[in-house]
């Protein structure tokens, strides 16, 4: 077992001094260290700790005053790197201090040894939990919003690797006054809403870089704090654009809580829309979710997207969408997408999504991102579980470790979640819209009646994942998109059936009750054919069946569909 120890200090230069004297390490030796006070902490890394606590004294860290030295007989520089990335993203997800790092490479790179140490990196953890610098255990943060949505996450090579080509494209066209589009895609579990944060955070530090403040050689973005790309976004007006209420809100909290953001920076489209002031960038996640002109959730929404194009364009065009409100009110957009994601026909329409990837690629500006970060199965499970719900069939395979599980009883499955989520938290079940919402009218009234089970649709939605009742209730599509869980137990509700003669997928419109997800469009002359809303039912079952991090608990309302699907998930035993 590695043995450490944590030195304390304080960051003044008497302290220093006497402490660099005591040990030839402080002088030549990978370490890593915490500046604090009782509200702000900043967490970083030397070969040369006595120079650079003398560093921070000299540029001003002396408000964090309390020095803590993590030194260990055998860390390398690579395993300080990753234990530095460890505690800022944990010193993040707790939320008791304000983080003061700037975000200028944080990466998931692998090195010699590297599960031997992070196993010595969970008990330094303990050892800083014991002195009061965390509030929470880390299974709490790992299933917190503010783990989940940090700013401060580590990027996969891919994500890395699009992140520094988006950079340098961007600071190349602000040099020559060009505009740009770029589109990342990916699929679910990939990272698209963490590359979108972590893009603000980075652009807000390298803004608000100064000469003199030092820059971590090591970090994979360290050029684009050298001098010149920072007074090109002096007067940088960026903000990120997220059409899902509840998901926005989340995020504009993680905002609110981290220096060089601010909740405002996150944006409807409907404020994007109205700004009177333009923005140079709007980095917009789940862009599928922009809305063509299409009847929208209430009659103020509907004169608002008149007036908006009014405003925009000096009329109310028909043709116009969110997305050319992107366009209008911003010199460069990233869109983040899966088109596999739009589950209503108001989403916008497959060839105005066809035509963006394809600009895009037309340009060199779209990114593709592979790694899966969310789901334990790698990247095979979102493909089988897409296809499974098609007519294009996969062949029949099993998934290690993670638990994929069909079960013939709703009692069954329920029981499971609840012994999950005393676990492991997190545990949800979660459903197509195939029941009347009658419970947001009468509290007391049961929307589903399964097996004897009655359970109720989500009583909030803003943050149902994480409301005290949830774990009792159902979420539907619109609470849980762009969401995490550990377990999700998905209710395939009998919206969606199968025909054994014809071999096909058949939608029963009847037992559809989401009103905009199947509403016609007659400002447009659409009518919805019972081919087109399968899609949709099936994108939103592409959605619920990759919500699990750890394991998915599947149950079929319809026979015929709940047999054809025991040939793709095993039984629940």
């Amino acid at each position: 077992m590695t043995s450490f120890r944590i030195e304390r200090l304080t960051l003044e230069n008497e302290s220093v001094k006497v402490w660099a004297a005591g040990d030839p390490r402080h002088r030549n030796w990978p370490v890593v260290y915490t500046l604090s006070n009782d509200s702000s902490i900043y967490v970083g890394e030397s070969l040369n700790a006595a120079t650079r606590m003398n560093q921070h004294i000299a540029n001003g860290r002396g408000a964090l005053n309390a020095v803590r030295v993590i030194v260990d007989d055998r860390f390398n520089k690579s395993a300080c790197l990753d234990l530095e990335s460890y505690l800022i993203r944990f010193f993040a997800g707790d939320g008791k201090f304000t983080v003061e790092n700037r975000n200028e490479g944080i990466t998931d790179a692998d090195y010699y040894d590297r599960g031997h140490y992070q196993q010595t990196f969970d008990r330094v953890f303990e050892a800083l939990r014991r002195e009061g610098m965390f509030s929470q255990t880390i299974p709490q943060i790992v299933n917190s919003d503010l783990f989940k949505l940090s700013p401060f996450k580590a990027l996969t090579q891919d994500q890395a690797g699009a992140v520094n080509d988006i950079l340098e494209g961007l600071f190349e066209d602000l040099e020559n006054g060009r505009p740009s589009t770029t589109v990342i895609q990916g699929d679910p579990g990939t990272g698209k809403t963490i590359v979108a944060i972590y893009l603000m955070k980075l652009l807000s530090d390298i803004r608000s870089h100064h000469n003199e403040d030092v820059v971590e050689s090591d970090s994979i973005f360290a050029e684009y704090f050298l001098e010149g790309y920072p007074d090109l976004l002096r007067d940088f007006r960026v903000g990120l654009v997220v059409p899902q209420q509840s998901l926005r809100q989340s995020i504009q909290n993680v905002f609110a809580k981290t220096p060089g953001l601010t909740k405002d920076m996150v944006l409807s489209q409907f404020e994007v829309g109205s700004s009177k002031t333009p923005y140079d960038l709007l980095i917009v996640d789940e862009a599928h979710r922009l809305s063509q002109r299409a009847n929208q959730s209430s009659g103020v929404r509907n004169k608002e997207f008149q007036t908006i194009n009014e405003h925009l364009f000096g009329s109310d065009d028909d043709a116009l969408t969110q997305l050319d409100w992107i366009g209008k009110q911003s010199t460069h957009q990233i869109f983040l997408v899966d088109a596999a994601q739009s589950v209503r026909p108001a989403d916008l329409p497959r060839a105005r999504m066809t035509s963006l990837l394809s600009e895009a690629k037309d340009d060199h500006r779209l990114y593709r991102l592979m790694t899966q970060m969310r789901l334990n199965t790698g990247e095979d499970y979102v493909a089988y579980v897409r296809s499974m719900l098609t007519d294009s069939a996969p062949q029949p395979r099993r998934f290690g470790e993670y638990e994929f599980a069909l079960y013939d009883d709703l009692t069954d499955m329920l029981g499971k979640i609840r012994e999950k989520e005393r676990e492991f938290n997190l545990a949800r079940l979660v459903a197509g819209y195939a029941w009347p919402w009658v419970s947001k009218k009468n509290p007391k009234a049961y929307d589903i009646e399964i097996d004897g089970c009655q359970l109720r649709w989500n009583s909030t939605d803003r943050d149902w994942i994480n409301s005290p009742k949830s774990v009792n209730e159902v979420g539907s599509i619109h609470t849980v998109q762009g969401y995490d869980l550990n377990y999700a137990g998905v209710i395939i509700g009998p919206e969606l059936t199968y025909d054994p003669a014809m071999q096909r997928f058949v939608v029963d419109r009847s037992n559809y009750h989401d009103k905009k997800g199947k509403e016609n469009n007659p400002r447009l002359g659409i009518v919805y054919s019972d081919e087109q809303l399968l899609e949709y039912i099936v994108n939103i079952y592409g959605v619920l069946l990759t919500r699990g991090m750890r394991g998915t608990y599947v149950y079929v309302c319809d026979p015929a569909l709940r047999s054809y699907l025991r040939r793709f998930i095993p039984p629940a035993i």
